[in-house]
């Protein structure tokens, strides 16, 4: 009888969740729809951020802005349970093509959930925190973040990510690259091209080679890692041998020995595109490393038990093949999660164009209100279970810095 009051109880408050993300859907997808209207870079989101954040102090939330010393960043944050949820939102798009990574739809998502879970608090017994994490596409805001303490005391994380049609909805296994983002500098000296090119030591001949030799490298490194660049500057005119190059450049790999391999092998493209030309070379990080994703399997086993209520796919696959986020280092240090949230009819890749237009319609809006159900239902799942629970309480992030201060 017990076992049986117990599975009334969870129904009852899975309907209950569900109920709070309709009683939103209006607000939230109008908001959505103004993220995606209005996109804007890393660590520029004044808009996105104080929309979402006036939303959620409508909805009951306690909001604190600029949260770890970051203008668009904000803490939401409502009950006073042992255990610490986080709903992590991102809302910057990138240069050109705007919201094409969805991240519209990961904000709709857990500003959804949260304002839904909101009312149930002290029914779970939980701490809730919806957390405004500006620049995951490029700057790392989340590293910062975790850094500056925004993380401290959270026992587990999550939101969503749309991607393209037929990825799987069952996260568990999957994973993101880590990613190191780097400005390869060539230094040489300039001269005129024409009366003496001679006297000229060419810096733009630098950064052509050092492509090449990436060119080849890429023969010869596993099909899983990547490696990227662009020329940013390697003169002006024809006539001035060019004294200054800019090459950034990136590399991916999922596992951090890997990634760490690929680098030093990069590296020494750009070395020896130096020595070839006799310019000098100077490698800066642009970013901070962003570490592979870990999915928390038994978080991934609630949100997949959701997902099988919505009839989707969640047969085991792969998941994506390739991309990094910021999470990952969330992951790390704090149980996670991060499922892909599959766009129907979306047969275009992500970070395009096609792909910013598909994540701004209808079709896309009703995955992120399911992803936003299954987010709170899984968050209920996890508080409710008294195993996993306790696991969760005792996962509470504290920072190294954090415990040297308390000891000194």
């Amino acid at each position: 009888m017990e076992t049986t009051n117990t599975a009334s109880s969870d129904e009852t408050l899975r309907a209950a969740l569900a109920d709070g993300v309709a009683t939103w859907k209006p607000q939230v997808q109008a908001l959505s729809e103004d993220l995606h209207a209005n996109p804007e870079l890393s660590f520029e989101e004044v808009r996105a951020a104080g929309a979402i954040a006036a939303l959620l102090s409508e909805g009951g939330f306690d909001v604190t802005a600029g949260t770890a010393d970051l203008p668009t960043a904000f803490t939401a944050s409502a009950g006073t349970g042992d255990l610490t949820v986080a709903l992590c939102v991102e809302y910057d798009a990138l240069p050109s093509v705007g919201h094409a990574c969805g991240h519209n739809l990961i904000a709709g998502a857990s500003v959804a959930a949260a304002l839904a879970l909101l009312p149930h608090v002290d029914e779970l017994g939980i701490t809730l925190k919806a957390i405004g994490t500006p620049a995951e596409e490029h700057g790392g805001g989340k590293v910062l973040m975790l850094q500056r303490g925004a993380f401290d005391g959270v026992g587990l994380a999550l939101m969503v990510h749309p991607v393209q049609d037929g990825v799987t909805y069952n996260p568990a296994g999957t994973t993101a690259q880590a990613v190191g983002r780097y400005e390869a500098v060539f230094t040489g000296k300039a001269a005129h091209a024409a009366a003496a090119p001679h006297m000229g030591v060419n810096a733009g001949d630098a950064a052509v080679l050092s492509q090449v030799a990436i060119g080849l490298l890429r023969q010869q490194i596993p099909g899983d890692h990547r490696v990227a660049c662009y020329v940013a500057e390697a003169g002006h005119v024809t006539n001035i041998i060019p004294d200054h190059a800019v090459v950034p450049f990136e590399c991916r790999a999922f596992t951090l020995p890997e990634y760490e391999a690929l680098l030093v092998r990069v590296r020494r493209c750009f070395e020896g595109a130096a020595i070839a030309t006799g310019t000098t070379l100077e490698i800066t990080a642009a970013e901070p490393l962003y570490e592979p994703l870990i999915q928390d399997a038994e978080l991934a086993a609630h949100w997949t038990e959701a997902m099988d209520a919505f009839g989707k796919d969640t047969s085991p696959a792969a998941g994506m093949g390739g991309g990094s986020t910021d999470m990952g280092n969330i992951s790390q240090v704090i149980p996670s999660l991060h499922p892909w949230l599959s766009i129907p009819g979306a047969n275009v890749p992500i970070h395009s164009h096609g792909f910013a237009a598909l994540a701004n319609t209808p079709e896309a809006y009703a995955v992120m209100f399911e992803a936003a159900t299954a987010l709170a239902w899984t968050v209920a799942g996890a508080a409710t279970n008294p195993q996993q629970r306790d696991r969760f309480v005792k996962a509470a992030y504290r920072r190294e810095a954090t415990i040297q201060e308390a000891s000194s």
